[in-house]
């Protein structure tokens, strides 16, 4: 069986981890390499090397054997992102529920500018992140994956438009609450956060090895950061889920409470 890197913890399986390395080994040793170089890194400079790294796999044979298998996906209304403000407080909102708020272009680039806003206005002293529906976010619209297939014009593009650029620049205090599901993208966001809470019945989980890709929203810095690099590790290479429980056991989340 092959060696693991690293060791196991419950709920992950080893089994689970050996699939994940067997399937995609190329990406699992950037993800390792990565997440050794991040630790020393200010978030700013660590999200550039995220996205160098993200966009090394999306020109690799691992990420294009996955585009070439992967089935039709659904297509879906553009989502949006709603933008209220109170007081000194804005709330920003993922308003696409019946895609379980999976975040398009239009979704990227409102959440960004919703970061933005809140950094300039100095009227704003806190944000609160939240989506509508049974799930918090299940991660980037998978229809969109593959549109850009040169990695240094998906780099550029990143360091335009990317979400987690923003959260890091803005600097007043954000909390997020998670209903449901939080995958990919969304966890990667939410885990900026300096309050993150979550429902009793959330689940959290990074499948992104599966496509031949490692977290590319900011997840690499973020999750890493509250959960610490093995741990991160453990839950991109074995795509497993972990539930709310797990989650405050292990720092991801500060508390569960009711939705």
């Amino acid at each position: 069986m092959q060696e693991i890197p690293i060791p196991i913890e419950a709920p992950i399986t080893r089994e689970r981890v050996v699939q994940g390395l067997a399937r995609a080994p190329d990406a699992a040793g950037v993800l390792m390499d990565l997440l050794a170089a991040l630790q020393a890194m200010p978030v700013s400079e660590a999200l550039v090397a995220e996205s160098l790294a993200y966009g090394l796999l999306q020109g690799s044979a691992e990420h294009a054997r996955w585009l070439d298998a992967r089935e039709p996906v659904q297509q879906h209304a553009p989502g949006r992102v709603l933008l209220e403000r109170d007081g000194d407080r804005l709330t920003i909102t993922l308003d696409r529920a019946g895609a379980g708020n999976s975040i398009d272009v239009s979704m990227r680039d409102g959440l960004r500018e919703g970061f933005e806003l809140a950094a300039l206005d100095p009227d704003i002293a806190r944000i609160e992140l939240r989506g509508i529906g049974k799930a918090f976010c299940v991660g980037a619209d998978l229809a969109e994956f593959g549109t850009t297939r040169d990695p240094a014009t998906a780099h550029a593009i990143r360091m335009a438009t990317l979400p987690a650029l923003a959260i890091a620049r803005c600097c007043k205090p954000l909390a997020v609450h998670v209903q449901g599901a939080c995958i990919g993208a969304g966890l990667e966001m939410a885990a900026f956060a300096q309050t993150l809470t979550a429902g009793r019945k959330a689940w959290f989980q990074l499948p992104e090895l599966a496509m031949g890709l490692i977290p590319g929203a900011g997840g690499c810095v973020s999750v890493s950061r509250r959960i610490g690099r093995q741990r991160t590790t453990l839950m991109v290479l074995s795509g497993q889920r972990i539930s709310a429980e797990v989650a405050l056991r292990w720092g991801l989340i500060d508390r569960i409470v009711d939705d």
